[in-house]
Order: C-alpha cells, then sequence, then structure tokens
C-alpha cells in the first residue's frame, strides 16, 4: 500500500466528511469530479468499496468509516507537523478555512479581511458563508463564527465583530400610510410582513423585549426570501414589514426609504464569537488569526471554554 497517494486520502477524509462530493469539492477548492477520480484510485489501490454513492447521499462503508476513523487522527498529525515549520519563518503561511453565518460575512468580515492579509501576506483566507449551523471542525474548517446561544461545547471562544448589534423592523411611508403603525409586537399579526428562511428551511419568529416582558410572534408573509438584498427591496417597495439587524437597513434609514418601528422592543444583543477546539496545537494561520482578532480589541481578551 506504500503507493497510496496522501493527496487521496486527503479527498476521501474530505469527502466522507461532508456526506458530499460537490459539498467537499466547494470546501477544498477543487472540482467535484477531480474528487470522484482520487475515490476512484484509492478504491482502486485498496481493492474495497469506501464509500456508498446514491444520487441523494454519500455514506462511508463500513471498511470507510474504520479507515476515516483512523485516518483523521493521522491526517492532523501531518498539518500539525507541516504546520511546524512555520515556526522558523518571519510570518507564518497556510490558509486559514472558516465558517461563518451570512450577517457576519456582510457585517463583520469586510473590515478585517483587509488588514489582517496586509500583516500576513503568506496566509491565504478561505471564508464559507453558512447559516446551517454544521460541525466546522469535522466539515474540515479550522474555526467557525457564532453567535453565543450557537457555540459548541468544549470549544474557546474569542469576542469578534461589533459587541452589541441589534433588530430592527421597518417599512416603507407608503405601506405605513395604506395600513398604519404597529404598537405593540402583538399588532404584527395584522400587517402583512417579509420573512427570511435560512437553508435548513426553518423560519425564526421575531423576538421582542421592553420592562422585562418577552414577545414571540410569528406573523403571515406576504414574501419569504434566503437572500436579504431581496427581502430589503421588497420592504423598499411596501410589500410588507422587514426585521433584520440594523445595520442591514441602515442606509434605507437614513435615506428615508425606510423606517423603523418598535423600537422601544429592540434590546441590543451580544455580538459573535470566533471559536476553535481547545487542543495542544493550534495551526499557525488560526494563532495569527486569533492574535490578530485580541490585539485588534485594543486589549488582550481571555478566551473561555463555552459549557453551554
Amino acid at each position: 500500500m506504500s503507493d497510496v497517494d496522501l493527496a487521496d486520502l486527503e479527498a476521501f477524509a474530505a469527502v466522507a466528511r461532508a456526506r458530499s462530493f460537490r459539498s467537499a469539492a466547494r470546501l477544498r477548492g477543487v472540482s467535484a469530479s477531480s474528487l470522484s477520480e482520487a475515490l476512484r484510485r484509492l478504491e482502486a489501490r485498496l481493492g474495497v468499496r469506501l464509500l456508498n454513492r446514491t444520487t441523494r447521499s454519500v455514506t462511508p462503508t463500513e471498511a470507510g468509516q474504520r479507515l476515516l476513523e483512523r485516518l483523521s487522527p493521522a491526517l492532523s498529525e501531518v498539518a500539525a507537523a507541516l504546520d511546524a515549520v512555520n515556526g522558523f519563518r518571519d510570518s507564518p503561511t497556510g490558509t486559514l478555512r472558516l465558517n461563518v453565518p451570512n450577517a457576519v460575512a456582510r457585517l463583520v468580515m469586510p473590515s478585517i479581511i483587509g488588514p489582517f492579509l496586509a500583516a500576513h501576506p503568506g496566509i491565504s483566507l478561505e471564508i464559507f458563508a453558512d447559516d446551517s449551523f454544521v460541525d466546522v471542525l469535522a466539515a474540515g474548517f479550522d474555526a467557525g463564527i457564532r453567535y453565543d446561544e450557537r457555540l459548541e461545547k468544549d470549544m474557546i471562544a474569542v469576542p469578534i465583530g461589533p459587541r452589541t448589534q441589534r433588530f430592527v423592523v421597518a417599512g416603507a411611508p407608503a405601506y405605513f400610510a395604506a395600513h398604519g403603525r404597529p404598537s405593540h409586537p402583538k399588532d404584527l399579526l395584522n400587517h402583512a410582513c417579509i420573512r427570511h428562511r435560512f437553508a435548513s428551511g426553518i423560519m425564526h419568529p421575531w423576538e421582542f423585549e421592553r420592562d422585562g416582558e418577552t414577545v414571540k410572534i410569528t406573523p403571515d408573509a406576504r414574501v419569504i426570501a434566503n437572500s436579504i438584498d431581496l427581502e430589503i427591496a421588497a420592504a423598499v417597495q411596501g410589500l410588507g414589514l422587514i426585521a433584520t439587524f440594523a445595520r442591514f437597513l441602515e442606509g434605507e434609514v437614513k435615506s428615508g426609504a425606510l423606517e423603523p418601528v418598535l423600537e422601544d422592543w429592540q434590546q441590543p444583543f451580544s455580538g459573535p464569537f470566533l471559536y476553535y477546539p481547545s487542543r495542544r496545537h493550534m495551526p499557525a494561520p488560526l494563532r495569527a488569526f486569533v492574535d490578530f482578532i485580541k490585539k485588534r480589541s485594543g486589549h488582550e481578551i481571555a478566551t473561555v471554554a463555552h459549557s453551554g
């Protein structure tokens, strides 16, 4: 088995973890056909089928699962060994792979990536915007960014980006002229609303809080989309009320195209966290990014193991 290519083993591990050739290819920045060819080559050399493939799913065979369990630590050790060479460089090199929510990709990352890459010219960034809350490590990422309630257990969490954020409900002046303004969250049940559906199919209720009173509303949707740009456009056209991050609507509110309502019911919430596993060896690109985020905050932030 000495002629088995390490790259083919890495391709197998990526597909087996992602349970999809297409997803694994997207994460690795290669074509699905190249991964498929690597799997065919590896199975031919080992003389055993490693993955069961159907039109809808890819799952490891018993042999494939056994290989993945033994292979994952070995691949991690190979990566760690190669990464150790970074300690002899003036600046670390390598690729940092991050999984982040779409809101973070739009609101937080743009102001970070330029200065970080300028400070570390040997590092490349792969940022995958995803609202499905995958297991970032199993999917092959170095770290993820999530909001507090979505943090995984036994992870180190470092604050990143604005420490408080707000949601806002807003509508077009023409909409309010025709339908009136809600004065209480429950009034939204009598209004047309524009709602966001995540890739998982979930549409979260709209939450409000004031003076210790919490109200959750599941309003009727006149428009449902998974594109914030489309949702904002629909709100500007007067098709209904939108509820989203206040910063998404800054331009429209400033111009008067949208007007916020129920502002006293919109409480600030904690900003996002960069999180990664507590482990002895941290890849050099990730360590550089963590150090950069801490320094950018203006003071050293103590990381904490998240237990909840």
